[in-house]
């Protein structure tokens, strides 16, 4: 079975390779299609370089001479514990992270992949330094507003279609106004935006036949695994005289959230963990979720808590303050998964 797959991603890595030879010189497609012989590789996504840094100087990270640069990303070899991994950082937001995971599955010989980083919480029982490892993730900006005037009862615009549904629920703006009198009912132009699941076309499904996504769930043996890093002793000090009230864990929690915006607001971070039973909310993992979804590839998410995402006062929250212990927590936790992860390739 195991020489079957390789031979069939073989062939499928040459197919790739023979059509976008006009994009990479052959001197490159010869060093890719020599470095994924090595392989398969756990491919470790990351959004930016104060997260990557940590795992860099991790002693349990052991880089390879083999770097390769294209279409504007860093590919990076090494091994974690024998495990051979590719290392790429995808830089701020979902587009990004839609486009780097996409380049990294569609060129390398990929067995799965982990994404880490920072988040905001969402979840007022967790804590900063707090890690998450949530199983299921969604998108949140992908919108259907309603006209003024119209409401739960009204079909959306191109709704009879399949286009648009008002399944998962929405927003209403009026439910956030403050300062109205008790004898005025609240009200706002803006109205209603219902959240939309993705469309997607899997690789395993019809071409151009979209099928739809909201929760899409992690890896069942990697959240199976996961179980065993809520013991992981995790920092709580930046430095001798800094340090979190509350000594940080791990938790497994049902939901993290991502959208195309930096989340700084008490009421919709409040909304989120009512609607939607979030705990960390960022701005890459569902992209990240969704593209591993479309190409059928294994993969686990676990995100560091740094801030209260707008539920803390000026004086409590401090993004800025706790973002190097964040990110040195998820860094620590990604490890030990890719440890476990060599332990436990038949389950």
């Amino acid at each position: 079975m195991g020489g079957a797959r390789m031979v069939l991603y073989v062939f499928l890595a040459a197919f790739v390779i023979a059509f976008v030879s006009c994009a990479l010189p052959t001197e490159l497609q010869s060093k890719i299609a020599k470095i994924n012989e090595e392989g398969p590789y756990i491919g470790i996504i990351v959004p930016n370089n104060f997260e990557i840094n940590p795992l860099l100087h991790n002693p349990s990270y052991i880089p390879s001479d083999t770097i390769i640069d294209f279409a504007g990303k860093r590919f990076r070899f090494g091994a974690i514990c024998d495990k051979p991994v590719i290392l790429v950082m995808t830089g701020l937001s979902l587009i990004n992270a839609g486009i780097t995971s996409q380049l990294l599955l569609s060129f390398f010989n990929i067995e799965g992949v982990v994404h880490y980083g920072t988040a905001g919480n969402a979840n007022p029982s967790l804590h900063i330094g707090d890690v998450v490892i949530p199983q299921f993730w969604a998108h949140l900006t992908l919108w259907s507003w309603q006209r003024y005037g119209e409401g739960p009862d009204d079909m959306l615009p191109l709704e009879e279609q399949g286009d648009f549904s008002r399944e998962i629920g929405h927003l209403k703006f009026a439910d956030f106004t403050s300062n109205v009198s008790a004898d005025s009912e609240a009200d706002n132009q803006l109205n209603n935006i219902w959240f939309q699941p993705e469309e997607i076309f899997p690789t395993y499904g019809i071409p151009e036949k979209r099928q739809h996504a909201f929760w899409v769930p992690v890896h069942s043996k990697y959240y199976h695994i996961a179980k065993k890093l809520q013991d992981v002793e995790l920092n709580r000090c930046i430095n001798t005289t800094t340090c979190l009230s509350v000594t940080p864990k791990v938790w497994l929690v049902p939901t993290g959230i991502s959208h195309s915006l930096y989340l700084d607001n008490a009421a919709y971070t409040s909304f989120l963990y009512k609607k939607f039973k979030a705990s960390s909310v960022d701005m890459e993992s569902a992209s990240v979720a969704l593209v591993c979804l479309q190409q059928r590839v294994p993969f686990i998410i676990i995100r560091s808590l740094f801030e209260l995402a707008g539920g803390g006062s000026t004086e409590t929250d401090h993004p800025d303050l706790f973002l190097s212990l964040a990110s040195s927590n998820s860094v620590t936790v990604v490890v030990e998964f890719v440890k476990l992860l060599s332990l436990h390739a038949n389950i």
